[in-house]
């Protein structure tokens, strides 16, 4: 697809020279009024591009930090339906930011494919990452998201050779996702050099912007990584941050989204200090 909010977003990005800031955060973390507080507060504190975690019993590329994220949201009842419903609030006020919905396949399985399209196009929803559909299994979801006018962002890790890369830029739209570290989020931070280079390789494959993730935690890794790729995108960093915000019981409390919100200022102003 082309024209809709992630093309305009990175458009324009390019015109005022930087890159941009992705955050993830997971729906519904900590609970479900201080989540749509966090989502809702985002785009104020310098986030670019949200991607909203879909909480799942089973999330096998992440850390324990996001793992942690999406058993608080499991918990206190988050779902996919409510997951949507979440974007559908947030677009109450806010047209413009990108939403990005990340996850597993199993739960949009169980939704029901063409059911789950249809409610995230309507919602707001911009782009998916589903982190466990291959581009072999384009014509599962890939292909129907696509037609339901979904940007869907591939993946691109350490380890994509150049025999690989032609199926893993098929069928892209929105952004590419560079994984700057082999494993599981929120354990190492990116190395710049290999970053540079591996950006360098991608852009010389695709016109799409490349996002980079995975091991971005601070405003100087972030700035580190904005002076070579077109975004950063943080995201155990913000999930450890809501952790830190919850009460003795571990129960959701203010600090929370004040946490995030900080963070997100502090990782923005670190982007925007490698501006062209």
């Amino acid at each position: 697809m082309s024209g809709g909010r992630i093309e305009r977003r990175f458009a324009a990005l390019g015109r005022e020279g930087r890159a941009g800031l992705v955050a993830f955060v997971t729906a519904g973390d900590p609970n479900p009024g201080l989540s749509r507080e966090i989502v809702a507060g985002l785009p104020g504190a310098g986030a670019d591009v949200i991607e909203l975690g879909m909480p799942f019993t089973d999330p096998m590329a992440d850390g324990p930090t996001i793992q942690a994220s999406s058993r608080r949201a499991l918990r206190a009842g988050t779902t996919l339906r409510r997951t949507i419903d979440l974007v559908r609030h947030f677009r109450r006020t806010d047209r413009d930011t990108p939403v990005v919905l990340m996850g597993y396949y199993n739960p949009i399985y169980a939704y029901g494919n063409e059911a789950f399209l249809a409610d995230a196009k309507e919602a707001g929803v911009d782009g998916l990452i589903l982190v466990d559909l291959p581009s072999e299994e384009d014509g599962e979801l890939c292909l129907p998201a696509i037609e339901a006018g979904l940007d869907w962002i591939r993946l691109a890790t350490p380890t994509t050779d150049e025999a690989r890369m032609p199926a893993v830029l098929s069928n892209a739209s929105g952004f590419v996702y560079y994984v700057s570290i082999a494993g599981i989020t929120g354990t190492r931070s990116a190395d710049p050099a290999a970053v540079g280079e591996a950006v360098a390789r991608l852009k010389a494959r695709t016109d799409l912007p490349v996002a980079v993730g995975f091991g971005i935690a601070t405003a100087e890794q972030a700035a580190a990584v904005a002076r070579v790729a077109d975004a950063a995108v943080v995201g155990s960093a913000f999930c450890r941050a809501v952790a830190d915000g919850l009460d003795g019981d571990g129960d959701g409390t203010r600090a929370c989204v004040d946490n995030v919100l900080g963070l997100a200022r502090e990782l923005a102003a670190g982007v925007g200090s490698a501006a062209a």
